[in-house]
């Protein structure tokens, strides 16, 4: 879902930027809602993830092509089971306090213990996992809870908090207790969050330097839910930077400015395999599937810009690269479809809707506003196609923020069209397995045995030795129906008078602002 990022990119186009690099400018941002809450330790919402990218720093930087540099650490080593950091000197808070060692092994014990309920226990910390600090040689050591064949991208990639917000976590909600190279200055729900940066502020990824030209001075994260009018700003000078799924891409195009491009799922579906839900039937899931053109579906969705999906993981560091969708989705049968939901019970009733057992097959489809303009569209050709098969859709636009809430807390859904977007094939265990909410993030109920089969044998094998397994574990997914993966998008985020690179968002230290 989008409320689950963890982006790559690659960049390309060239104009637009100006060409003279300018020190003290402002860079302006567009984000599509509210992150609200800014506190990373309790947060996979990409929005919120793209903002706390300028306020948090993370111990190792991995790059578009999979390589890892240095962040807070300037050296590192990990196996399945433990990691060692070497911190870099001279890090600070966003108040000028030290970083210290110990500070950075409490935010990785404290993700480790899962009292907290932190969404990120079990997704990017093993539950049970501690970390211990040798200050004389600024040195964090790791062991994890579980075996962790991605161990050091998954602790390296955290987001690191000061002491003072562990212990005080209201200063984070607010996006305080620093480590990153901006500080929040200002902050107005619902339309723009102002950011400063850090002269103190030098461990960017590897060599990074900090008095380089072209560094703005500040950020200027605007809440702009139209895409249209996010567009227009940038047209007209008053947005360095904005990311567009819809149709005004062409616009935007058509100026050629320099983007930096992200390969995402955009076209995905869930279903939610709760007790007392038709979706919990597999031949009710086959059938839905069955009646969808799904590649028309993800041409309405991507505007025809979009790509074949070839499995759950696009973007970087992605070890584990297969064609996991091809042959394991049910193929585009309409006739099919009508003989599969009879077979499992469900007759046509009064009015064309099926029922079984005086119940009407009624499904509640959620499909994410912060996605653009075409997902209306989708989702309204999806209501249509599954109307001529006799069942009743309510389609329910929601943003992010909403869409956590739904599928963590009420539950009241029953698919779900907001993809999850990672870059490490581990990351969607648990939203795909394991334990409900409230008490776990398997949000659709899945139980596959396959599946998790396939997974606990890759997760004994480090970095791409288990990629085999891995690629098994997905298309067990896929021939159960549990998940469905129809279409990527290339989605650019568009730059005016600044150059940067996309990676989980914009990496702030990549920002060169121009004349």
């Amino acid at each position: 879902m989008a409320a689950l990022t963890l982006a790559g990119c690659s960049t390309g186009g060239a104009a637009g930027s100006g060409g003279t690099l300018a020190d003290g400018k402002t860079f302006t941002m567009s984000v599509a809602t509210d992150p609200g809450n800014l506190n990373p330790l309790l947060t996979t919402l990409s929005v919120t993830r793209g903002v706390d990218r300028f306020l948090y720093s993370r111990l190792v930087e991995v790059q578009n092509d999979g390589s890892v540099e240095a962040g807070l650490a300037a050296k590192w080593k990990a196996d399945t089971r433990t990691a060692t950091f070497t911190l870099r000197r001279g890090l600070t808070c966003d108040d000028g306090s030290p970083l210290t060692a110990q500070d950075v092994a409490d935010n990785i014990s404290y993700l480790g213990d899962a009292k907290h309920k932190s969404p990120l226990t079990g997704l990017w910390v093993m539950p049970g996992t501690k970390a211990t600090a040798d200050e004389s040689s600024r040195t964090v050591t790791v062991t994890s809870g579980s075996p962790d064949p991605f161990l050091l991208l998954n602790i390296g990639t955290v987001s690191i908090v000061c002491g003072k917000g562990l212990t005080d976590q209201k200063l984070l909600a607010k996006g305080g207790a620093g480590t990153g190279m901006f500080k929040v200055s200002e902050v107005v729900p619902n339309d723009h969050y102002t950011l400063t940066r850090r002269t103190d502020f030098t461990w960017g990824p590897g060599d990074w330097n900090p008095k380089q030209k072209g560094l703005p001075d500040k950020v200027v994260v605007k809440v702009i839910p139209n895409e249209t009018t996010a567009a227009n700003l940038m047209l007209s000078g008053e947005l360095n930077a904005v990311s567009v799924n819809g149709p005004d891409q062409q616009r935007l195009t058509a100026q050629k400015l320099f983007h930096a491009d992200v390969r995402a799922p955009l076209g995905q579906l869930f279903f939610n395999q709760a007790a007392g839900r038709a979706t919990g039937d597999e031949a009710v899931r086959k059938a839905l599937v069955q009646a969808l053109d799904l590649p028309r579906v993800g041409k309405v969705l991507t505007d025809g810009h979009g790509k074949a999906a070839t499995g759950m993981v696009t973007v970087a560091p992605n070890p584990c690269r297969a064609n996991t969708v091809r042959g394991n989705i049910p193929a585009f049968d309409a006739a099919a479809a009508k003989a599969g939901l009879t077979a499992a019970g469900w007759k046509p009733g009064p009015g064309g809707i099926r029922v079984k057992g005086g119940t009407k097959l009624s499904l509640t489809v959620l499909y994410q506003t912060g996605i653009g303009p075409t997902a209306s569209a989708a989702a309204e050709l999806v209501q249509q196609t599954w109307h001529k098969l006799g069942v009743d859709v309510k389609l329910k636009a929601i943003d992010s923020t909403g869409l956590n809430e739904v599928l963590f807390s009420s539950g009241n859904w029953d698919v779900s069209m907001s993809p999850i977007t990672t870059g490490l094939p581990s990351t969607i265990v648990p939203f795909v397995s394991g334990a409900v909410p409230p008490k776990g993030t398997n949000f659709s109920h899945i139980d596959n045995a396959d599946y998790t089969r396939h997974v606990q044998q890759a997760m004994s094998m480090a970095g791409d030795q288990g990629c085999g397994e891995w690629a098994a574990a997905e298309k067990a997914l896929y021939r159960d129906v549990d998940v469905v993966s129809y279409v990527d998008s290339m989605v650019p985020t568009f730059g005016k008078n600044a150059k940067f690179v996309s990676n989980d968002g914009i990496d702030p230290a990549s920002i060169r602002m121009y004349q």
